[in-house]
């Protein structure tokens, strides 16, 4: 497997992450005030997800323009 590929699979893996802590963050939203206390906490996961995802994205992007 090539890098491109692997940064590849491995964007695919974050991608579908960072969908689904969004999709908790989301339904968290929904049902507040109930389980206020972990607002923190599910944000933190949203926004860790999207910084990784950011981040390999740029990795492949610099490696595409190399």
């Amino acid at each position: 497997m090539s890098d491109r590929e692997g940064l590849e699979a491995e964007l695919k893996k974050l991608s579908a992450r960072a969908t689904q802590a969004k999709l908790d963050l989301h339904d968290l939203s929904e049902e507040l005030p109930i389980n206020w206390p972990s607002i923190m906490a599910v944000a933190q996961k949203a926004h860790d997800a999207f910084a990784e995802l950011d981040c390999k994205r740029r990795q492949l992007k610099q490696q595409e323009n190399s």
